[in-house]
C-alpha cells in the first residue's frame, strides 16, 4: 500500500513538472551574422586572391541559407548551386567532396535522390567541436576542389569562435 501511494506521488509530481518542462526554450550553437559575413568575405577573398570568381552561401543549423553573396562577374546558376553544396554538407554532416566519393559506391548511389543534394565538392560542414552548426558552399571556381579550398580558408578566418 505504502508503494502504491508513492508511485502515485511520483506519477503527480512528473504530470505538474512535465508541461512546465516543456515551456522551456531550446538553446542551442548556430552561426551567427558576424561570423556567416566573416567567412563569406574570407573565402571570396581566398578565390580572388587564386583568380576564381565565386558565389558563397552559409547556411545555418536547420539547412536554412542563413547569409548569401553572388561574386562579381559569376554565372547566375553559381547563386543556387553554391546552396545546394553548403545545404548537402549541412544534411550530411561531411564535406560535399566525402559526400560525392560515397555516392559513387553502386551501394550508397540511391543517396543521391535525396530532394536537394548534390554529389559535387565544394562545401564543409561548419562545427563548433563536434557539433555541426551549418555549412558553407562555394561555386564557380574550376572545380569542386578549388572551391573547396577557398571555403576552408574563409572557415580559418573564424576557427577560434568555433572552439
Amino acid at each position: 500500500m505504502r508503494s502504491l501511494g508513492f508511485a502515485a506521488l511520483t506519477a503527480a509530481a512528473i504530470a505538474v513538472a512535465g508541461p512546465a518542462y516543456a515551456q522551456a526554450p531550446v538553446v542551442e550553437k548556430n552561426v551567427s551574422t558576424a561570423m556567416a559575413m566573416a567567412i563569406i568575405q574570407g573565402t571570396m577573398e581566398q578565390c580572388k586572391k587564386d583568380g576564381y570568381k565565386v558565389s558563397v552561401t552559409v547556411v545555418d543549423k536547420a539547412g536554412n541559407v542563413f547569409a548569401q553573396v553572388r561574386g562579381d562577374g559569376t554565372n547566375p546558376h553559381t547563386m543556387e548551386f553554391s546552396r545546394l553544396k553548403a545545404y548537402t554538407a549541412r544534411t550530411r554532416n561531411q564535406t560535399s567532396a566525402e559526400f560525392m566519393k560515397l555516392t559513387e559506391k553502386p551501394e550508397s548511389a540511391y543517396l543521391k535522390q535525396v530532394p536537394g543534394v548534390v554529389a559535387v565538392a565544394g562545401a564543409v560542414p561548419l562545427k563548433a567541436g563536434n557539433e555541426t552548426i551549418g555549412a558553407v558552399g562555394a561555386s564557380g571556381a574550376p572545380g569542386g576542389d578549388k572551391d573547396e579550398a577557398c571555403v576552408l580558408a574563409g572557415i580559418a578566418k573564424v576557427q577560434d569562435a568555433l572552439k
